[in-house]
């Protein structure tokens, strides 16, 4: 594939190339994704169009009864009809209350919420590799640079997949080349969410902005000190992602042996 002139085109280029050799490497028929009607899995179906066509691609949409916003599943909806791709919708819901019929019910109803969270994003994945396994498809995971450094995934979750085309790309960069590839500026711009609970946010989960998670990560990788960055974004932001990036290592890595 020639890479495009165009400011961002090649970057688009490369990553649809990347796509497109990592599913004819591993002799698979096309790709499978999480639609959830945010911008990083618009993107990650954008591109997948642009690199196997909207044929070999396929999109999992996969809302909670009760906690899955309307806006957001008809935001997937719009990406699913704008590009053409063929899609499959189910409701987490009688998943999750099975698993409720299993545990223990009082554990049920005191599981911290993030305990919860985590068995959704599970779930999701199972879904993803059935469907993954009974077709050929690879697993398009849709984490970019920003969470994944910063560990903001569920390991064996969401950060499950067979590749990452977004991995390389901080959540500025996802903006930028989603509206260069026509993503629909209000998924653009509306707040990230991983839709686990109610009222639940990215930023607010993380506890930094991603304006303010991008700089600093930008910042270390390029070498500058934390005294530097700690006069522009505060000790406490700066601790913040060093901890991060400290305690999610183990996200980034294959599972430790002796």
């Amino acid at each position: 594939m020639v890479e495009e002139p165009e400011s961002g085109m090649a970057e688009i280029a490369k990553i649809a190339e990347f796509i497109s050799m990592s599913v004819d490497n591993a002799g698979a028929k096309g790709a499978v994704l999480g639609l959830s009607g945010g911008i990083d899995s618009a993107l990650t179906a954008f591109l997948a169009v642009r690199a196997l066509g909207k044929e070999r691609v396929l999109a999992l949409l996969m809302p909670e009864r009760d906690i899955t916003l309307p806006e957001d599943v008809e935001d997937a909806r719009e990406v699913v009809r704008l590009l053409g791709i063929r899609s499959i919708e189910m409701d987490l819901s009688p998943i999750l209350d099975g698993y409720g019929k299993v545990l223990p019910s009082e554990r049920v109803r005191e599981v911290p919420r993030l305990v919860a969270g985590n068995l959704k994003a599970r779930v999701r994945m199972t879904l993803l590799y059935w469907h993954a396994n009974l077709e050929n498809l690879l697993v398009l995971g849709t984490g970019n640079k920003t969470e994944i450094m910063l560990g903001y995934s569920t390991k064996h979750g969401d950060a499950a997949a067979d590749i990452l085309p977004l991995g390389g790309l901080y959540k500025k960069e996802v903006r930028s080349l989603a509206r260069r590839l026509g993503v629909p500026g209000k998924i653009i711009e509306k707040e990230p969410t991983a839709g686990l609970w109610p009222g639940q946010t990215d930023e607010g989960e993380m506890g930094i902005t991603y304006a303010d998670a991008d700089a600093i990560l930008e910042g270390l990788e390029t070498g500058l000190g934390t005294e530097e960055l700690t006069k522009t974004y505060g000790p406490e932001k700066v601790e913040l992602v060093i901890e991060r990036i400290r305690r999610s290592q183990h996200k980034r890595e294959l599972p430790a042996m002796p």
